[in-house]
């Protein structure tokens, strides 16, 4: 498209940037430094309570998260004016894409023309819905975009496109020969855009849970309750999103106007421009959190010193405080919930419900396809060894271990077989259990994520100016890992609870409710007050394979009811 920023961005503009993210590191910095002491003491109040034998029948896979690497040619949409021209794609391991005008290049180790991670990204197979999507970044009020003449950028149909949106960054348009390189590049391309999003939810490290609630406190203070993509990727892409949804009206309001072009070829522009600020404020950011992590380091081990001495005397004033705090905003807490939230948990709760079930069993269908490929190859071959080969690639953990300690060199393909079919049943069962578990944490954790943010944003001006009167007697203790703000917010969460866990019996059945209080109820942070414990998502990342698999196919649904749930309580 013709379109392009007049010029990159210049000294006063990158210097201008870095006065913002510097003053979003001095703004959210002490959030982090007090979620950093409440996640030491989370974890040594875990630590130290009674330790659960653990409920999960799959074994837990050793090997950490990738995406399958893939590789081959599509056309590229690249240069100045840009065209289609044709690349050699790869994408890594690690969720990372690159391109070269060659297959030669790639094989020789030269460095590709460019490369991206995928966090962020969505992916569209349609050339209509892009171009929509277009139309929607720069809108133009003045133009009928159906009346425009064909864009020099999209002049000709593409038959089997794959557009990389990102709202920060400037958009990659590819096209696969076929339909069939289409599905496994999208396929690949989702598995890539998953990985990288989920790095600090699928961390178990206290500094990890410590960003991510810091990251939602600092959006509560400035009056952003919605729980949206912001914390996508790593903690220095997390930081970048949320200083470029803080700067991106004065961007649209000072830059979009001067922008050369029209239609499209603006919104074009528009996305390499946001790519260039993005580009500088990740720079920022990463060197910030760098500049940090000493002190970051030498935090937590002070932290582990002067909270684990304290933690019984700890945990018992908040116990106390909290039970005060309680009667205060009982009153307004229940009318939020009875006129708020009560009207749409039993719609939510049934629509996770039938999302995971159906998530579920489609992942129970894939395992069985695949251990019937084994079973197949088996039969057609006549090396038990060819065999075992076969399952070190292609089986999942609990399947392989199982069918270790029943192959052994002396049994024929046939003897093999059948002892491979009691594998199967035994590893199914194993996969019933845990995928029952899954579902009903997933869905518990879920529905605290969902209304959790909502409720805490009804009650902001009611509640809000009573913590005041409590600050006293938490100050007391001198620790940052006890505040108010948290003592707060876990009461809050205890009559969420309530609600969630009886509808819940309702829809699961009362015979499941105690294995869902047992699988919940993970950190305790006294034994008087079981209910007030911090679930979400990130917490009940689900180790097992099946948990991976749902988590990752639903969040999208998520995030839409989350929306949904915002728009119903403003109206």
């Amino acid at each position: 498209m013709g379109g392009r920023p007049s010029s990159p961005l210049d000294k006063q503009q990158q210097q201008h940037l870095k006065g913002q993210v510097d003053t979003l590191l001095r703004n959210f910095l002490p959030c982090y430094r007090g979620q950093l002491a409440a996640s030491v003491l989370r974890q040594i109040s875990r630590e130290l309570g009674p330790q659960e034998p653990a409920r999960c029948q799959l074994l837990h896979s050793k090997k950490l998260p990738r995406v399958r690497e893939h590789r081959g040619p599509l056309a590229q949409l690249r240069g100045h004016p840009p065209q289609w021209q044709p690349s050699f794609c790869v994408l890594r391991g690690d969720g990372r894409l690159e391109w070269f005008s060659h297959r030669e290049e790639y094989e020789n180790g030269d460095h590709p023309l460019g490369s991206t991670t995928l966090t962020g990204y969505t992916v569209l197979t349609s050339q209509r819905e892009y171009l929509c999507l277009l139309d929607a970044l720069c809108p133009d009020s003045s133009r009928d975009h159906t009346q425009e003449e064909p864009d020099p950028l999209l002049e000709m149909p593409v038959s089997f496109p794959l557009f990389l949106q990102h709202p920060f960054r400037q958009h990659l348009c590819f096209s696969a020969a076929t339909g069939e390189a289409q599905r496994a590049w999208r396929l690949a391309l989702q598995g890539g855009i998953r990985l990288r999003g989920t790095v600090l939810q699928r961390s178990q490290a206290p500094a990890a849970r410590a960003f991510l609630d810091a990251i939602r406190l600092y959006r509560q203070q400035h009056g952003q309750f919605s729980n949206d993509d912001v914390t996508l990727g790593s903690d220095a892409e997390v930081l970048t999103s949320v200083l470029m949804r803080e700067l991106l009206p004065a961007l649209r309001a000072q830059t979009l106007p001067g922008l050369r072009g029209d239609g499209r070829a603006r919104a074009w522009a528009w996305t390499k421009l946001l790519d260039a600020v993005h580009a500088a404020v990740l720079a920022g950011a990463s060197a910030g959190l760098r500049a940090f992590q000493p002190e970051k380091d030498e935090l937590l081990a002070a932290l582990e010193r002067t909270i684990r001495p304290d933690v019984d005397q700890m945990l018992r004033l908040r116990a106390r405080v909290a039970s005060r705090l309680k009667a205060e905003v009982q009153g307004p807490l229940e009318s939020c919930l009875r006129g708020k939230v009560d009207a749409q948990l039993p719609r939510i709760t049934q629509t996770l419900l039938s999302t995971v079930e159906a998530e579920l069993a489609a992942v129970r269908t894939l395992l069985t396809q695949g251990m019937d490929r084994l079973f197949r190859l088996l039969r057609g071959s006549s090396s038990s060894t060819q065999l075992r080969k076969e399952l070190m690639a292609d089986a999942v953990t609990t399947f392989l271990q199982l069918a270790d300690q029943c192959l052994t060199t002396t049994l024929d393909c046939d003897q093999a077989t059948q002892q491979l079919e009691k594998v199967r049943g035994r590893m199914l069962k194993k996969f019933q259990s845990d995928s029952s578990s899954a579902r009903r944490r997933f869905i518990h954790s879920w529905l605290l994520c969902i209304f959790l943010p909502f409720v805490l944003g009804q009650l902001e001006s009611s509640c809000k100016a009573k913590l005041l009167k409590f600050e006293g007697d938490v100050l007391a203790v001198g620790s940052p890992a006890l505040t108010i703000e948290g003592i707060y917010e876990d009461v809050v969460r205890a009559f969420l609870l309530q609600r969630i866990n009886r509808e819940l019996k309702k829809a699961l059945g009362a015979r499941n409710m105690s294995c869902i209080l047992d699988d919940c109820s993970e950190e305790p942070w006294d034994q008087a007050e079981t209910g007030l414990y911090r679930a979400s998502p990130s917490s009940y990342w689900f180790p097992t394979l099946v948990g991976k698999i749902v988590v990752m196919g639903v969040l999208s649904s998520l995030r839409t009811m989350q929306g949904t749930v915002f728009r119903a309580g403003a109206a």
